[in-house]
């Protein structure tokens, strides 16, 4: 990122790091003057220059724009929102973001790619009664603002009806960049669910393949989400689906849970003294018959005394379909690595019987697994009924008609392994379902998954139970719902008398911090670079804008909405640590530290002599200040300290 780039206090510009990527491996494809060259781009693609346009790709009306607005930095950040907020102190990371989830996305890009481990969302199914997001906006106006709803008016958003020549476009365009910013955040070894239903089923599984990879599919489960339609006018329409796609195919190929009372673990009752890192085992014939016959399964083994045995003990070839299950060159390995077992008959006639160990720990060394069946892409035990009694038992009415059951949310993360600590993300959050169920399952297993959850501020129907009720905006029934949530839990919690045995056991609490999409703090993002001018011409013009317009403005505002921003943008996590270092005696400098990396901060107006001393002691971290707080030789002798580990903006 460039020195003004950074200033300006923009989110990271994807288009920009792409570009400097295919630079770094590529030099040749860009001009002297550092700019992409198309045609020579196009030699790599088409070396012979054939023009032949024709080959199978995803195209619409769009598709190029939402692409670059997916790409293109945010000036936008995360304010703290203490009166909604519940529980902070037991947050933990947990966070309800009021905003545009598009924005709030490119937001979270810097401090969150590649921490979240999953994302589920259910987004709108483009019925032509749902709406569609809107992001076509001048950046030049003030109007910005409103359209990705930082404005106490909510966001405007639009219907997205049949009779639209750009039906499906639209809805295309608005899941297109969106989903290219989730696979940003998503890590190595991340998965995504979302829900869709028979409208749009076939377009998404399109667009998936091509943000994620084809070969990153996992799954289409079905979701039997009723039982009946006596007004279906052909068939019955029962079911939605649930795509399940990965980051990386190989890094969760062991992700997935599996069903494990689908094998009797008790035969496995056999120890091993050659081999045990696979735990017990039982003894199973190595031949079989009565299935599929082939010649090259049917040969001879020659058993501890020398003899040879065929399959179903015969002592000379026969071809009447008995085989052995394993090849000639398997059986080899496990004979000599005693896999294999050889029991003698009581009979001679009989001879030997050959057979095999059935280990109940399978996989690679190291990363050894329970023998279970792969769970099945079908859900038929929770009903869309559901959720209106989880809204009701919520509400006491039913102010949110669209929500999926908490049962659902809580069974589709069943499919998948999570660890201490992994991050859950719900980018279309409605009613807030996803944080509800995450709760629920944290307290039932006692675990530690962390939710974010986005919502735009759309406007409640003034003619709907919600707005009846109070609650103009749906996010604000997301966060009363959460609310609600954890007091529930809590009386739960608070209902059972510990026994003696259960007095070392914490009692069940959590909550969330409540972030809105805004403005920056910083005036600088309203300075607008002179394309006539040098990036060196353009640097001094916003140091003076700076210094013209920041100074006394800085100086008002919330200190923690100011970190929350510098930190953010700087990589951090807004779960950080902040905590006042006592190894500085003139400036007030602060240790900040998330769960990945960790710096100092200084937002004094000023850098004394005595801290550039006080820093030598810490030259391994990242150094964050005002700029403005630097004079020439101030900046001059940090740099030489720190090097790139200062960071003044």
């Amino acid at each position: 990122m460039s020195e003004l780039d950074k200033k300006l206090m923009q989110t990271p510009d994807l288009n920009k790091e792409r570009l400097e990527k295919l630079k770094n491996i590529f030099p040749d494809l860009f001009t002297v003057e550092g700019k992409l060259n198309p045609d020579e781009l196009k030699k790599i693609v088409d070396p012979d220059l054939v023009k032949e346009t024709e080959r199978f790709e995803f195209k619409w009306f769009g598709k190029s724009e939402a692409k670059r607005n997916a790409f293109t930095p945010s000036k936008a950040t995360l304010v703290y929102d203490q009166e909604r907020s519940v529980n902070p102190e037991y947050a933990d990371g947990n966070m309800i973001i009021e905003g545009e989830n598009l924005e709030t996305m490119k937001c979270l890009l810097a401090g969150y790619r590649e921490r979240i481990k999953c994302i589920y969302i259910d987004p709108p199914y483009n019925t032509g009664k749902d709406f569609v997001y809107n992001d076509k906006w001048d950046e030049d106006k003030e109007d910005y603002w409103e359209q990705i709803g930082v404005t106490q008016d909510g966001v405007k958003v639009d219907t997205n009806t049949n009779s639209s020549g750009r039906y499906h476009s639209n809805w295309l365009n608005m899941m297109y960049s969106r989903l290219l910013i989730a696979r940003q955040l998503l890590r190595e070894d991340g998965v995504i669910f979302i829900s869709i239903d028979d409208n749009e089923v076939h377009h998404l599984r399109k667009l998936c393949d091509e943000v994620f990879g084809e070969g990153n599919f996992v799954s289409s489960i079905i979701w039997q989400k009723k039982t009946g339609a006596s007004d279906a006018k052909t068939i019955a329409n029962i079911t939605e689906y649930i795509l399940v796609y990965v980051k990386s195919f190989e890094q969760t190929l062991n992700k997935f849970a599996r069903n494990k009372e689908s094998y009797d673990i008790e035969r496995y009752r056999l120890s091993d003294e050659f081999i045990n890192d696979r735990g017990k085992y039982y003894i199973d014939n190595l031949d079989r018959g009565g299935l599929q016959y082939s010649k090259s399964l049917n040969y001879p083994i020659t058993c501890p005394d020398g003899t040879i045995t065929y399959p179903n003990g015969k002592k000379e070839f026969t071809d009447e379909g008995w085989i052995w299950k394993w090849s000639k060159k398997k059986v080899e390995w496990a004979i000599e690595n005693k896999f294999i077992e050889f029991r003698e008959s009581k009979s001679k006639e009989s001879g030997w019987a050959v057979c095999y160990k059935n280990y109940l720990l399978v996989g690679n060394e190291g990363n050894r697994i329970e023998r279970s069946a792969p769970l099945k892409n079908l859900i038929n035990d929770v009903l869309n009924a559901n959720s209106a009694a989880d809204i009701k038992e919520i509400f006491e009415n039913t102010v949110f008609p669209y929500s999926k059951p908490v049962e659902l949310i809580k069974t589709i993360f069943k499919f998948f392994l999570f660890n201490n600590g992994d991050l859950i993300l719900d980018f279309f959050a409605g009613s807030g379902t996803t944080a509800h169920a995450v709760m629920e399952l944290n307290k039932k297993d006692n675990g530690s998954r962390k939710f974010i959850l986005v919502q735009i501020p759309e406007l409640s129907d003034s003619k709907s139970e919600a707005y009846k009720a109070g609650y103009k905006k749906i996010s604000d029934i997301t966060i009363e719902r959460n609310k609600r949530a954890i007091q529930k839990l809590e009386k739960e919690e608070a209902k059972k008398q510990p026994s003696l045995l259960d007095l070392d056991k914490k009692l069940f609490k959590t909550g969330f911090k409540v972030y809105k999409l805004a403005k920056s703090n910083f005036p600088r993002i309203d300075f607008a670079p002179d394309p006539a001018k040098t990036e060196e011409e353009n640097l001094a013009l916003l140091n003076k804008y700076i210094d013209e317009k920041e100074a006394m403005y800085l100086a008002m505002i919330d200190e923690k909405n100011i970190f929350d921003e510098v930190l953010l943008k700087n990589g951090f996590m807004l779960n950080y640590s902040k905590e006042k270092s006592d190894g500085f005696s003139k400036n007030k400098v602060f240790q900040i530290k998330d769960d990945f990396k960790e710096c100092l901060v200084c937002m004094d107006m000023s850098i004394a002599n005595e801290t550039l001393k006080e820093l030598e002691q810490y030259k391994d971290k990242n150094f964050i200040c005002l700029e403005r707080a630097l004079n020439t030789t101030m900046k001059w002798n940090l740099k030489h300290l720190l090097g790139e580990k200062l960071i003044a903006f």
